[in-house]
């Protein structure tokens, strides 16, 4: 009896994990990106978005408990992180600000991190197609 009812409520869960699709208001997302997340926020009876921007520190997969949490810093040095669902339906939009170069899936290393020191380098979107074009260019030349 005990068996026929754990897999009726696996088949439950499963079929719940299907059913749900992720927020179309949140882009693709990867470690370092700094984002400005808009989410709604229930005060009483008033609803409001509130705003927060950091970067993004590491991102987890799993279905219905996908997730993903953004770290910035406060006043007075305080770091203050934020762990967001991919499914809410709470986000209103997730802004890609810019994008970091970095080559590790979990960033909690910048927990320890202040000012220059939290620095990441920016990765810049076109700059394997430009440098394909130099060498192309280059070779054009070195032939004529």
């Amino acid at each position: 009896m005990l068996v026929v009812l754990r897999r009726s409520a696996m088949n439950l869960v499963e079929s719940l994990e299907k059913s749900l699709q992720p927020n179309p208001k949140i882009p693709p997302l990867r470690p370092g990106d700094t984002v400005r997340v808009h989410q709604k926020i229930i005060e009483g009876g008033r609803e409001r978005i509130q705003v927060f921007q950091g970067t993004v520190i590491r991102l987890r997969k799993g279905g219905a408990n996908a997730s993903f949490t953004v770290r910035r810093i406060a006043s007075n040095n305080i770091g203050v992180e934020r762990t967001y669902l991919l499914h809410s339906p709470r986000i209103e939009r997730v802004e890609v600000l810019r994008r970091a170069k970095v080559r590790r899936a979990q960033l909690y290393y910048f927990r320890n991190l202040r000012g220059k020191a939290a620095r990441l380098k920016e990765e810049l979107p076109g700059k394997a197609k430009a440098a394909k074009a130099a060498a192309e260019t280059l070779e054009e030349k070195e032939t004529a």
